[in-house]
């Protein structure tokens, strides 16, 4: 078994959403929660952004007892002496640098050629180096970079002293096997690759940063960057607890994380309170209805055993049980188990007849209750 590291950007990527600006209090109780959940790499924030943030970063370094406390910066030898001094209190600390690499990115936001994208890389990694021994370089918009440059360019800062390093799909536009090709051609074709861990940080502008992420360690990656519920710019980042539990549930992958995994709906709950971030309830993992039964023909599956319709056991994530939600499209076994739950043991005969009077009332309103249950029951004078 081979471990994926986990890189939680919960408090900079995520924390760019606008609306989702986090007071102090609430930031290192999240950072808390964060360190205790076992994620490996604890991205705090963006130190130069803003004093505020540079306190933040200052504060969870003091805090943080397990995982790295990183800091991002851009490749600017200010931003970097700024990350250096707000990680200074870490017991361990990483600086994450880097530049664009994509032909957009070189002409359009840095005016810049290729061989001065190099030098300028080279710099940014040297001079953090002076600083810490963990460094990590991003490659932005590595996902529309030409394979070939991404392959000189994760060279040079390998020389330099770069320690991980981070491939990112900026804007969502990989395909998965695009993505994991990627991957695969930087272990074949990078000198000294086997001195760096590869990472994946993947959006989710076209809903596959998930399955993304996933074909990134399936071809070599050995760290994920998300965010607890998937938060982030634009459609959001790779979600954590998706791709936790995908590797937990596909022993054949020889891969897993140190997650403990029964406190991701609780930390999920806590970020999403946090940020007035709704977590939509068709949600993997996480969302109201992960767990949640309305068909009769999946119901009665359920109830005979979990595993017919449910491949997580709740429990694994910190959920109670399954949900059996009543609605008019539920069955007999359904109404009879939640009826028992509640104290009526009915026979086949007396089922049949409340079944009929539970379908009027289901007709006319969406769910049925636990406080329904005895009214329906009572009017059909068993």
């Amino acid at each position: 078994m081979e471990y994926v590291e986990i890189f939680d950007t919960t408090l900079r990527d995520g924390e760019q959403v606008p609306g989702c600006k986090l007071d102090s209090v609430t930031k290192l109780m999240i950072a808390e929660q964060l360190d205790q959940l076992g994620v490996d790499v604890l991205e705090a924030g963006f130190p130069i952004s803003s004093p505020g943030d540079f306190k933040a970063v200052e504060d969870i370094s003091k805090l943080v007892k397990n995982a790295r406390v990183c800091g991002l910066t851009r490749a600017v030898k200010k931003d970097i002496d700024v990350a250096a001094e707000a990680l200074k209190s870490a017991k361990r600390s990483r600086i994450h640098t880097g530049i664009g690499t994509s032909e957009s990115h070189m002409r359009y936001k840095f005016n810049a050629s290729p061989e001065q994208i190099i030098e300028r890389a080279v710099a940014a990694v040297t001079h953090a180096k002076s600083y810490v021994e963990d460094v990590e370089f991003y490659a932005e918009d590595a996902g529309r970079t030409e394979n070939e440059f991404l392959a000189k360019v994760c060279e040079a800062v390998i020389k330099a002293g770069a320690t991980v390093l981070n491939i990112p799909d900026t804007t969502g536009y990989c395909l998965p096997e695009e993505y994991g090709a990627k991957m695969k051609y930087l272990k074949e074709n990078v000198t000294g690759i086997h001195k760096a861990t590869l990472s994946c940080h993947c959006h989710n502008d076209l809903g596959l940063a998930t399955a993304n992420s996933i074909a990134g360690v399936q071809h070599g990656a050995r760290q994920i960057e998300c965010t607890i519920n998937g938060i982030g710019e634009r459609a959001g980042n790779t979600s954590l607890e998706e791709v936790v539990m995908i590797l937990r549930q596909h022993p054949t992958l020889n891969l897993d994380t140190r997650i403990q995994s029964k406190q991701l709906f609780g930390i999920s709950q806590l970020v999403s309170e946090s940020m007035a971030m709704p977590v939509q309830p068709n949600k993997a993992i996480v969302g109201a209805n992960a767990f949640a039964h309305s068909s009769g023909i999946h119901q009665d599956g359920v109830i005979k055993k979990r595993e017919t319709y449910e491949i997580i056991n709740p429990t694994d994530v910190g959920v109670n049980q399954s949900s059996i939600i009543l609605t008019a499209r539920s069955g007999r076994a359904a109404l009879a188990y939640r009826a028992k739950n509640i104290g009526y043991e009915l026979d086949k005969l007396q089922l049949d007849k409340v079944y009929q009077q539970f379908l009027i009332v289901a007709d006319q309103q969406k769910e049925i209750g636990d406080e329904d249950l005895p009214k329906i029951i009572e009017a059909t004078n068993i």
